[in-house]
């Protein structure tokens, strides 16, 4: 006995000193709480009871609140480090071939994307023609006049943007050839290559559904996109 109440005149002590060692611990204040309302009867309203109890229902949803938004932080940051990166590579190339092959390898990586395709049109595009610009890197692809906002819209009267997000049933086989059967989402970055000259389309496409949706922000492509017309610019003369 002795042993017990010299133990609890040290918890006493402690916790005179330090009262943020009952305050800080959930689990004992609503232990406090609990055996308070035992005291008090049934037939009472503890008031400090039920505030104690919104206030920790405020807190967990605080938390949670809290813990979103350093996740989405994160995630900002990952996104930013990644377009930072496939931008770099890309501005390494001095060659335009250089420049798709890297574009269909390590940009393709860095961004975690299955297929990436350079949609250029072309009044000399025919059926003979396209498959041996397609054969560069597998990367081109030159289509008709008109496909590009046929493509974006899916021939329907809609606001053209830089940058389209969607998922999809089916690719584009003359985009994305025998990958089309599995690419769930894409991501579709409209470039202007300037004055007289055709418009032309970036896709990225990916076998995740998920990967790119429409409620996704897409200031960090139309930053990638603003880059990329710079540099295919700068290869067209």
């Amino acid at each position: 006995m002795g042993e017990r109440a010299d133990a609890l005149e040290d918890w006493r002590e402690r916790v005179l000193q330090d009262p943020d060692l009952i305050l800080d611990d959930r689990d004992v204040m609503r232990a406090l709480i609990t055996a308070n309302d035992r005291q008090m009867g049934g037939n009472i309203v503890d008031m400090r009871g039920i505030a104690m109890e919104r206030l920790e229902n405020r807190l967990d949803r605080l938390e949670d609140t809290h813990r979103s938004v350093i996740a989405a932080a994160y995630e900002n940051l990952a996104g930013t480090n990644q377009i930072h990166r496939a931008i770099l590579k890309l501005l390494d190339q001095a060659e335009f071939e250089d420049f798709l092959k890297v574009l269909g390898t390590d940009v393709a990586a860095i961004l975690r994307v299955d297929r990436i395709r350079l949609v250029l049109e072309s009044p000399e595009a025919t059926e003979t023609s396209a498959p041996k610009v397609q054969k560069l890197e597998d990367v081109l692809t030159v289509v008709a006049p008109g496909f590009v906002d046929d493509y974006l819209t899916a021939g329907r009267n809609m606001p053209q943007r830089a940058v389209t997000l969607r998922q999809v049933g089916t690719g584009a086989a003359c985009i994305y050839g025998e990958a089309a059967d599995w690419i769930a989402s894409e991501a579709l970055l409209r470039l202007d290559l300037g004055l007289g000259r055709l418009p032309a389309l970036l896709v990225m496409g990916s076998e995740d559904p998920h990967q790119f949706r429409p409620s996704q922000g897409t200031d960090l492509l139309t930053f990638f996109t603003g880059v990329f017309e710079r540099s295919m610019k700068r290869f067209l003369g």
